[in-house]
């Protein structure tokens, strides 16, 4: 049960989630200490925590423990706050003022004790998770010089004293995201961070520290440039602090004015890495996604079959082959509007090009729901083309600084979204396109990153790193509103826009443009330290593969993309009448399995050359296996399921199985010879025996 207490004798504040506690304090100068993460206890026993362990080292060599730490004083780490005030110092003084909670929310209320600043720490803890959310709001309540704001981190985790901390992050690029790494934390600090203005590919705003089965995990929800530094003290401290925005930025706080961060997640579980991913993902489903309850449709995307050559004819050929196979939502991607024949025009004007759709969008629109489907359409609103006429007419819509050349990086030049006059022009075209057709579901892409990040006619130039977001956010949720029954599919390139900030007000996430079936085992499961399969789209394309050019065979591809959201990628024209048949067949597979998927909890699985993963459902279990390679001269390991009860029989349908004996000694399945070898089962609870 979410919980908030308050011993006014000690100070003290106790938070207690469903099985876990976190405690802080004021110490005697009103500054607010970490007390405790970890375990449930109760109030009395965490009053009895004496913070800081190591007060003679502390005396010399600063140590910190603040919940949010700032300059100012003994304290050398790197600071979670960093202000400026008008007469040049930087550092703060805490002055406690109040407190309030309300429904699971604390904040905590403090002054400056001379200059008009005023932080408020947030906390909430919701039913049924472990997962606290931070987040600190700051006001200027003075009435004469803005206050210069330097770092505006959302909360410092602290962690207990163990030896051996290790950090589990994610690593990638382009088409090779979410490759998870895996070290010993070191001395001093570690910056985990993105410049792009996307949370991007290259690293992705979570990460989890551990030692021995002891997690402590966070996770921001935050989709432009971010940091996170990890730090490891030699007297062993350990703590993690972020927030948005990355070093060498500054803005002002004006008089009047507040200013609040994203929130940044933090969940401790004693169980292991997995099961602290299986908390986020229950944490995601129950508190941040829109539609969690919905079981996202098999969607067929047009890129791959026509790219930008796109026409009424070729897309109507593709949705009747699409609705034969079963899908569900038909998604034409690029090329549909303006002059955009190819990737270095027309971005950027978004009517619909007559010349490849004489009668608009509505003939195929309504085409595809007779045809049973319900209809989407990819969209790139923060992007242009120079080759435009929105260009043409607004070139200073576009990021960019005096002097410096206006870098394109594939064709394209960002939109400055952090202007209100781009932000509507954005939202009211979008509008008008949602609500003019019977669109179903956008396909929102981010193509490129930031870069002359600058705003000439704006004098506090670095807010657009943050007001660029908080637009981007406030379009999708003005257009959510407005428009209830529509669906969107964050993407940017693939991965590089992911994160609990964007899928806070999306319903599914194109996770990389790298389809290749071998290399996409990895990269979804480190996608899922955090994200939930719910979430997770997933597509079939064609062999070869068009990255790789690995050839695959198709139930191999089919098996890689029903651990998530299924979809159909590959130009279905080509594809001959067996592999039509073939495809027909599993995605009619996926449909009896695909609730399991989506709304299970899930298991990783591994067993020699075997790699799979498992979903649990009530008395349902889903199991897909893949091998992508044969090792000769090695054993085939028997496959252990887990989440099973061991008193149970279960059944395939064909075989039935005891709980016990999956659970300890494991199966060995069936699988093609050869490489890229594959299969689903799913299995159901039967009488115990």
């Amino acid at each position: 049960m979410a919980e908030v207490i308050f011993d006014a004798d000690q100070r003290l504040w106790l938070l207690t989630t469903a099985t876990t506690s976190y405690a802080l304090r004021l110490d005697d100068s009103d500054v607010p200490k970490h007390v405790y993460w970890g375990p449930a206890l109760t109030i009395g026993q965490a009053a009895s925590i004496k913070v800081p362990v190591l007060s003679k080292i502390s005396s010399v060599d600063g140590l910190t423990d603040e919940e949010l730490l700032v300059e100012g004083g003994s304290r050398f780490d790197a600071p979670s706050l960093q202000v400026k005030f008008s007469d040049g110092t930087r550092a703060f003084e805490w002055k406690y003022v109040d407190y309030t909670v309300d429904d699971g929310h604390l904040a905590i209320r403090f002054t400056d004790r001379h200059y008009p600043l005023e932080v408020v720490l947030h906390y909430w803890i919701g039913a049924g998770t472990d997962v606290i959310e931070r987040w600190t709001t700051l006001r200027h309540t003075g009435t004469d010089d803005p206050i210069t704001l330097l770092r505006t981190d959302s909360a410092s985790w602290f962690l207990p004293y163990r030896s051996g901390y290790q950090v589990t992050h994610t690593i990638g690029g382009w088409a090779s995201e979410f490759r998870t790494q895996q070290t010993p934390v070191p001395y001093g600090e570690t910056v985990f961070t993105s410049r792009r203005g996307t949370s991007s590919h290259q690293a992705n705003p979570f990460l989890f520290v551990h030692a021995g089965d002891e997690v402590w995990s966070g996770a921001l929800a935050w989709s432009g440039s971010w940091r996170i530094t990890l730090r490891h003290t030699a007297n062993g401290q350990t703590s993690f602090t972020g927030g948005f925005g990355h070093e060498g930025l500054s803005w002002r706080l004006n008089p009047g004015e507040e200013w609040e961060t994203p929130v940044f997640a933090g969940l401790y579980t004693a169980d292991g890495l997995e099961a602290a991913s299986r908390r986020w993902h229950a944490y995601v489903r129950d508190h941040v996604l829109p539609h969690a309850d919905e079981t996202r449709p098999i969607v067929y995307n047009s890129w791959e079959a026509t790219e930008f050559d796109v026409n009424v004819t070729n897309q109507k050929n593709l949705a009747a082959r699409a609705a034969e196979l079963g899908c569900e939502l038909f998604v034409m991607d690029d090329g549909w509007f303006g002059g955009r024949t190819h990737d270095a025009a027309g971005l950027g004007d978004w009517t619909v090009n007559l010349s490849r759709f004489p009668g608009g969008l509505n003939p195929l629109i309504a085409e595809v729901h007779r045809l049973g489907m319900r209809f989407g359409l990819w969209v790139e609103p923060e992007m242009v083309n120079p080759d435009s006429e929105l260009y043409r007419q607004h070139p200073e819509w576009v990021m960019h600084m005096p002097n410096r050349t206006r870098t394109t990086m594939r064709n394209q030049l960002v939109l400055n979204f952090a202007r209100t006059d781009v932000a509507e022009w954005a939202h009211k075209w979008l509008d008008q396109l949602v609500g003019q057709h019977e669109i179903d579901f956008l396909k929102w892409d981010m193509n490129r990153s930031f870069s002359e990040a600058g705003w000439p006619a704006e004098a506090d130039q670095d807010r657009l790193w943050l007001d660029h977001v908080r637009h981007v956010y406030a379009i999708i949720d003005r257009l959510r509103a407005d428009h209830p029954g529509l669906r969107i599919e964050a993407c940017s390139g693939g991965g590089g826009r992911i994160d609990l900030g964007m899928l806070a007000r999306t319903d599914q996430a194109w996770i990389s443009d790298n389809t290749d079936a071998s290399q996409r085992i990895d990269i979804q499961r480190g996608y899922s330290l955090v994200y939930p399969a719910r979430t997770m789209s997933a597509w079939v394309t064609d062999s070869p593969n068009p990255f790789t050019g690995r050839v695959v065979p198709l139930a191999f591809r089919f098996h890689v993309a029903m651990a998530g959201v299924l979809g159909i990628g590959g130009n279905l024209l080509n594809w001959s009448s067996s592999d039509l048949a073939e495809a027909k067949e599993l995605l009619a597979q996926y449909k009896e399995i695909r609730h399991v998927v989506q709304h299970g909890v899930q298991h990783q699985l591994s067993a020699g050359p075997i790699t799979g993963v498992q979903y649990v459902l009530g008395d349902e279990v889903v199991v897909l296996l893949w091998r992508p390679t044969v090792n000769f001269g090695l054993p085939q390991l028997p496959v252990r399921l887990k989440a099973l009860n061991p008193a149970a029989r279960y059944s395939t349908g064909s075989a039935e199985y005891d709980g016990a004996v999956l659970l300890h000694h494991g199966f060995e399945p069936e699988l093609p010879a050869g490489d890229y070898a594959s299969t689903m089962l799913h299995f159901t609870e039967v009488t115990p025996s």
